[in-house]
């Protein structure tokens, strides 16, 4: 089953100050995957699939936050798996990226590390695709649209890159158009995104945690939840950004 897309981007904040924005998405012909494969947090992305293992995404996170290189972390994590041969494991973090393939996982199936390419890091694998084209589609929808090094944060209504959010879903629908999947019987999908940064925000948004378990169109499932929920999210903002501005005043003078 399965393919998906991992990324690091470095930016500047409104400030000038250098941050980081690390996002996974993943799309597959079975329910939920959103719960097995795609991990991001502020130290890193990672995506395991193929015959999957969950705790090396879990574990994966969890070796970046400690500091460990993303390279020896997850080699590491395979190292101590007795079925790394029917794994498929990728994912960047600030410095680097890594991919794997075991050589029992199901054709086609194959990974790409095009961090050259870009300002940061992002790899793309799969397995069980109708061919090559589906990863090189992924890879190459990525590409053109990956900001520079020195872009700022993403702003859908500024002069800036699209939201990863949504570049990602982008990635994946150049994947599914390529082919994607091959098994074409089974016609319950799914598909999920995460994406997190290095800054800090006093509110949370939320459009960057998205799945979409169990649909027969899950990209365009997916692309709808995540316009609506931008578009909640700035309503949200718009209805209660003054009560949300008094309360801040309101704890800084200490009343």
């Amino acid at each position: 089953m399965t393919f998906s897309i991992c990324v690091h981007e470095p930016y500047e904040d409104d400030d000038g100050e250098p941050q980081h924005r690390f996002g996974v998405a993943v799309t597959t012909r079975l329910a939920g995957v959103g719960t097995l494969c795609p991990f991001a947090g502020e130290h890193g992305a990672v995506a395991t699939q193929s015959l999957v293992n969950v705790e090396l995404g879990r574990r994966g996170l969890g070796y970046l936050a400690d500091g460990l290189a993303v390279e020896d972390a997850l080699e590491a994590l395979l190292n101590a798996d007795d079925g790394a041969e029917n794994r498929q494991l990728h994912g960047v973090d600030a410095d680097g990226s890594f991919v794997f393939s075991g050589a029992e996982c199901k054709p086609w199936f194959g990974d790409f590390d095009g961090s050259d390419a870009v300002a940061g890091h992002y790899t793309v694998a799969g397995n069980l695709l109708t061919g090559e084209e589906v990863i090189d589609e992924v890879a190459a929808a990525y590409e053109a649209a990956a900001p520079p090094g020195d872009a700022g944060p993403t702003d859908p209504d500024g002069d800036g890159p699209a939201p990863l959010s949504e570049r990602l879903v982008d990635a994946l629908a150049a994947g599914h158009e390529a082919g994607g999947d091959k098994r074409e019987e089974l016609t319950v999908q799914s598909a999920a995104l995460v994406v997190e940064d290095t800054e800090e925000r006093a509110l949370d948004r939320a459009f960057t945690d998205l799945r979409v378990d169990a649909t027969e169109t899950p990209i365009a499932d997916l692309r709808a939840t995540y316009e609506m929920a931008v578009q909640g999210h700035a309503d949200a903002m718009a209805r209660y950004e003054d009560a949300y501005e008094e309360d801040e005043m309101s704890e800084a003078s200490g009343e």
